[in-house]
């Protein structure tokens, strides 16, 4: 369907089917501010039972409208909204809000109508916003079709929500606190127009700079990571995700199905996509005016201009939680400032000017600190004292910082005495926020943008080869209908794709394993196959060391003989003998089926501790080459295998082509839910890994 979304923001004409006259509705409401915020396109009110609405003409079905009708308003009865949308798709209407509740939220018979209404949206070519919604609003064309009560400054920060009170909440609370908007939406069910249409819509639209979205699940996780990743490289997405708590870790058969819940594909999909998240209403539009209002830092280097030690003593530490620090200033610096300031003033960074500062005292410091090469951000900071006006502060600070291409973001300790000083500063576009705490995720989000912005393309993986997809379709349709695959089947997939596994092989007698141990030569390990027991170690079913052809004999039948006494219903097919690998470093790489994003990656710390350590990252398939090395970074086992303190480098390539391949056979085969390879052993620097056990799991599981 086309996602041109500009008639529910800049339409030329409105009708509101179900308006009344009776000021406790809210479809009054809707009306009401359609009709006092400068909208000057034609409005109809549609109601059989009034002749007029505020001094407007009222008609009595949408078709008796005089003229063409670009976006149509639905406050009626749910059960009535299918008739309605039916007669708005003859009279040519391209755009429906749908207020009204009672469908998909409220179970199986509403989602049956809003199924309804979706398929009349489609058969007439229009856009459906909801239903169940609040509607939408823009600063700049005047029109506002919502009920919430007032509206916010004009501005630039576009903002969308799955959640009605989530809108009018928010216009509340920034009414009064010069944060200017283009425009408003709430999505409600989102039947039709969703998160991601309307972030597309939002990255052409040149009243927008900033996206700022409220988000508690998105539908289709794939198109989102591909629109977002490209509307970032236009202007910033900021996203607040609610629902942290269900994660969905569950207990399957692998680590990663156990650790992998839903919250961590958000969280990689977000990473990847250059969606900038935050963890509260507050923060995310503390990040958007200022990423609004201010250019990117080009490094982490700060300085706090202060009045008062202990806010300064906070934001130190807000900023050093988020990835900057505190610029050294040069001698240059510090001597003009002592020639300045007070002679008990601190001129090294945070530069303290004591309580005693005057509003010229910040001006003057600030002129100076901003020539100073070694600063990439200047935060000042105010406690408000009773002989200085906070107005007169931020004046002087605008007047020094003009023209500077250096961020400045300012904490103005308070709340009514520092109202003014806050008003002046948003209309000169620099951030003020009340608590130094704020500073820190602000600027960490800040550079969180600008190194998703400038860094390099990551590289894509080559598509697997025919006759690899061929090999491992014949060994899935060969254990069709089964729920899980142990290590002898997994072993010939990873094979199939080029993943290097140990050497070994399967035996089902003990002359098989005594054969098997003889051929690979020095120490072997047993390992119990049976399609009951995914989890050999938990159940006593590896022997380690074992040497020769009749230890290994003797071997097997110890092991068939006690896995068989403790699990007497499990199905013993035989052992594996594998060779004893070499130690490495050990890891866990893994594959979960996410039902939002797809295949969801993990990479992380090894062996038995992995679901105690939780040292794991994620990543959407398919990930390029640095997308990957990105990931592994992100954990202390990547930390160890770059050579932490001294030891010596892991083969990341090696792993890096492992994930790879896993990325692939996920793709190339949506049946398998889960992947895993735990541990997978790496070597130093150019001596490649082995796969030393793994899993895969079947259909969805959940």
């Amino acid at each position: 369907m086309p996602n041109d979304l500009s008639l529910f923001f800049k339409p030329k004409s409105v009708a509101i089917i179900g308006a009344s006259s009776n000021p406790n509705k809210l479809s009054f409401g809707i009306f009401r501010n359609l009709t006092q915020y400068g909208y000057e396109g034609k409005i109809y009110p549609i109601n059989p039972n009034a002749a007029e609405i505020l001094g407007l003409r009222c008609y009595p079905r949408i078709e008796d409208v005089p003229g063409a009708v670009d976006l149509a308003v639905l406050a009626v009865s749910a059960r009535l909204t299918p008739d309605l949308i039916r007669a708005c798709g003859e009279k040519g209407v391209k755009a429906i809000t749908v207020i009204s509740g009672g469908f998909r939220e409220v179970g199986e018979e509403g989602a049956e109508l809003e199924k309804r209404c979706l398929e009349l949206v489609k058969l007439y070519g229009m856009r459906m916003v909801g239903p169940n919604c609040v509607g939408t609003m823009d600063l700049y064309s005047g029109l506002n079709t919502t009920f919430i009560h007032g509206v916010p400054d004009r501005g630039h920060i576009g903002f969308l929500s799955q959640s009605g009170a989530i809108c009018g909440g928010i216009v509340d609370y920034v009414r009064g606190k010069r944060v200017g908007f283009s425009c408003f939406a709430s999505l409600g069910n989102e039947a039709d127009v969703t998160e991601t249409d309307l972030i597309e819509y939002l990255a052409e639209d040149s009243d927008t700079h900033v996206i700022a979205a409220y988000v508690e699940a998105i539908q289709d996780g794939r198109r989102f990571v591909e629109v977002v990743r490209e509307v970032g490289k236009l202007k910033p997405v900021v996203v607040l995700k609610a629902g942290k708590s269900s994660a969905g870790a569950r207990a399957v058969s692998s680590h990663t199905g156990s650790i992998a819940g839903s919250m961590a594909a958000y969280h990689a999909a977000f990473k990847q996509s250059g969606v900038i998240e935050v963890e509260s209403v507050s923060e995310l539009f503390d990040v958007a005016v200022a990423l609004d209002y201010q250019p990117l830092p080009s490094g982490k280097k700060v300085v706090l201009l202060t009045n008062s030690g202990g806010p300064a003593a906070l934001a130190s530490d807000s900023i050093a939680e988020h990835g900057h620090q505190l610029a050294d200033l040069s001698d240059l610096t510090q001597q003009k400032l002592r020639e300045i300031l007070n002679p008990s003033a601190q001129v090294t960074n945070p530069v303290d000017m004591l309580g005693g500062a005057e509003p010229t005292d910040y001006g003057e410091a600030l002129k100076i600190i901003l020539q100073d090469k070694n600063v990439d951000v200047v935060i000042p900071i105010l406690v408000p004292q009773a002989l200085i006006k906070p107005e007169l502060v931020a004046r002087e600070l605008y007047h020094a910082w003009e023209g500077s291409f250096i961020p400045m973001i300012c904490c103005f300790m308070g709340d009514e005495s520092v109202k003014e000083a806050r008003n002046f500063l948003h209309e000169h576009r620099i951030p003020m926020y009340t608590f130094p705490d704020s500073i820190g995720r602000v600027l960490g989000a800040m550079g969180r943008y600008h190194a998703w912005k400038v860094q390099t393309p990551s590289r894509p993986s080559e598509p697997s080869p025919i006759a690899h997809r061929e090999q491992v379709r014949s060994i899935l349709n060969a254990h069709a209908g089964e729920l899980a695959l142990g290590e002898r089947v997994t072993r010939e997939i990873l094979q199939a794709y080029g993943c290097p596994i140990v050497e070994g092989g399967f035996a089902n007698s003990p002359e098989e394993a005594g054969w098997l141990a003889d051929r690979l030569g020095g120490k072997v390990v047993l390992k119990i196959v049976s399609p009951d027991l995914l989890h050999k170690s938990e159940v006593g079913g590896i022997q380690l060391g074992i040497e020769g052809k009749s230890k290994a004999e003797t071997a097997y039948r110890d092991l068939v003989s006690r896995v068989q006494r403790n699990n007497p219903e499990a199905r013993i097919e035989g052992v594996l003998v594998e060779k004893m690998a070499p130690r490495g470093v050990e890891v866990v790489i893994g594959m979960r089926r996410d039902p939002n994003f797809g295949p969801l990656l993990m990479f992380g710390w090894g062996g038995i501790y992995v679901e105690l350590f939780r040292d794991v990252a994620f990543r959407i398939a398919p990930p390029g080459y640095e997308e990957i090395l990105e990931m592994i970074r992100e954990t202390k086992a990547g930390q160890l295998l770059e050579g932490f303190r001294g030891q010596p480098r892991g083969d990341l390539h090696a792993v890096i082509n492992c994930i790879q391949k896993l990325s692939q056979i996920a793709l190339d085969f949506e049946e398998i839910s889960e992947i895993e390879i735990n541990p997978l052993v790496v070597y130093p620097e150019g001596q490649g890994a082995l796969v030393l056990d793994c899993r895969v799991v079947l259909g969805d599981h959940r």
